[in-house]
């Protein structure tokens, strides 16, 4: 008897600090656990306008180095970048896509996959869900991911947020001191700031989506007829 196939997903996500990848992997162990086929697919930002400054952590110029790119953001412009293996095709039951917010909206290499040919493959006819990680800024983001993943033929499944601690003044300031310094500190510019990035429970709130990402796959998969990942799990029991 032929074993029943896996569910397979996706996640296909732009790091530079890794925060995106950390929600991924905590994703992934949980949709491993349902019952999926997972792979990741880190993009790589190698535009030559940009890749000298983005291409190390931490910046030698946070507050410069940013503001680099805030006139191809503004323009909602694309850029060269290097896309793995699993994110050029592939038959997948569910696309996740993770990023962070640069200057409100969604950063440019993830947009440049999603307005690829690559992108164009993968998608079509797919179900895909997207997730941010962020100071403040998320909505406009995923808005954008929504749009252009749509554009490409997916079928919006789900989406939420990550954001980091902090007002709006304290918060910046704790990022900016981060990527000038690759590490947490307690001031910066003589004020009291708080740790920047992921919060210590994210893992969480990324594990409670990917279960609510597992239900929806499973009904999905059920109501075409195939075998739910519970199924799956008790086929030959």
């Amino acid at each position: 008897m032929n074993s029943p196939r896996k569910p397979s997903v996706l996640f296909v996500y732009y790091s530079h600090t890794q925060q995106s990848l950390r929600v991924a992997e905590a994703m992934a162990g949980v949709l491993r656990g349902r019952g999926c086929d997972v792979s990741l697919a880190g993009i790589e930002f190698t535009d030559p306008h940009y890749a000298r400054k983005f291409g190390s952590f931490p910046f030698r110029h946070a507050v410069f180095d940013l503001l680099t790119v805030l006139p191809a953001q503004t323009r909602r412009a694309t850029g060269q970048i290097r896309v793995p293996e699993a994110a050029r095709e592939g038959d997948y039951d569910l696309v996740c896509f993770g990023s962070p917010t640069w200057f409100f909206t969604t950063n440019m290499p993830l947009r440049s996959y999603l307005k690829s040919a690559e992108a164009g493959k993968v998608l079509a006819g797919k179900r895909f869900a997207a997730y941010v990680v962020c100071r403040r800024y998320w909505s406009i983001n995923l808005k954008e991911v929504r749009k252009l993943a749509t554009a490409q033929g997916g079928v919006y499944t789900d989406s939420t947020r990550f954001q980091f601690a902090g007002g709006q003044i304290r918060s910046l300031l704790s990022l900016l001191s981060y990527f000038g310094k690759g590490e947490m500190r307690k001031r910066s510019l003589g004020v009291k700031i708080p740790p920047t990035n992921l919060k210590p429970d994210f893992a969480g709130q990324a594990e409670a989506f990917a279960h609510k990402l597992a239900d929806s796959l499973d009904g999905a998969l059920a109501a075409a007829g195939g075998m739910s990942m519970s199924d799956q799990t008790t086929e030959l029991g």
